[in-house]
């Protein structure tokens, strides 16, 4: 069973400045090609509150509307500096559990805990989040969640199932006997379904949201200001304490020690070692 490797603070640091590189692949093509992202979540918060990284975190997340997206993943073909970089979703990626996109830095390792089996490369990431429509309609809106949770679980299944004890193992064994190529032919008619008509709330589909309104006002994705994250200029979040407040609470009160965690992970190799 692999065990928790701990990164020294050293170590997260480094983490940290090559999830910054990423950032600044994904903003360079995005400036070039002239497509609309935004940082979002921790890493807006960060930008915010600390002006980077918040101290103790280990990932960057980045979201696009989902038209932008896929013309990220377009750009991505052409312009992404292949000699440094690489792009992962269930698309280009046989064995891929996830119903958004990483970009990885080539040469490097980060290998979450009970993902070690995954038949794929892992090497540091940030996470490509689309968003997509959901429903106006509450009762349709909570619906869709249960959709979303249905779908998020079995992708999760093929790592959830190593730490999972009891009737939850069993089901996630029960859930990675899905094909994942029949699995992603339905989220992908869900996300098309999804996205027919323009909706004032839209979400991560395969991510929990915070309260049970299960999505976010979809206006904060439309307009964007630029804000410093470790001294380069990123898109954010027009309107970050409306998002931010809506996400966090009381968003510049720092949490207590013991929950100031990163994420598990089993194996961490930095480029050029």
């Amino acid at each position: 069973m692999p065990q928790a490797y701990l990164l020294s603070p050293e170590e997260l640091r480094a983490v940290q400045l090559t999830e910054l590189e990423l950032l600044r692949e994904v903003d360079r093509i995005c400036r070039k090609c002239g497509i609309n992202y935004q940082i979002i979540a921790g890493t807006l918060l960060g930008a915010i509150r600390h002006g980077g990284f918040i101290p103790w975190d280990d990932d960057a997340d980045v979201a696009f509307l989902r038209d932008e997206y896929e013309k990220f993943r377009t750009a991505c073909e052409n312009e992404l500096d292949v000699s440094r970089f690489y792009f992962q979703d269930h698309r280009n990626t046989p064995g891929y559990r996830w119903g958004y996109g990483k970009l990885r830095l080539k040469g490097t390792e980060f290998i979450r805990l009970d993902q070690e089996h995954m038949p794929y490369e892992q090497g540091i990431f940030i996470d490509i989040f689309p968003i997509d429509n959901v429903p106006d309609n509450k009762l349709l809106r909570d619906i869709n969640c249960f959709r979303c949770f249905l779908f998020r679980k079995a992708f999760w299944s093929e790592a959830g199932w190593k730490s999972a004890n009891g009737l939850e193992r069993v089901a996630y064994q029960l859930l990675r006997r899905i094909p994942v190529s029949w699995l992603f032919r339905r989220f992908d008619r869900f996300v098309g379904k999804s996205n027919r008509h323009e909706s004032e709330w839209a979400r991560i589909l395969t991510f929990p949201t915070p309260t049970k309104d299960h999505g976010y006002l979809r206006k904060w994705a439309y307009t964007s200001a630029e804000y410093s994250f470790e001294g380069t200029m990123f898109y954010g979040i027009a309107e970050y304490d409306e998002y931010l407040t809506f996400k966090y609470g009381d968003y510049m009160a720092l949490p207590p020690e013991n929950e100031r965690k990163t994420h598990p992970i089993s194996r961490l190799r930095l480029h050029g070692e």
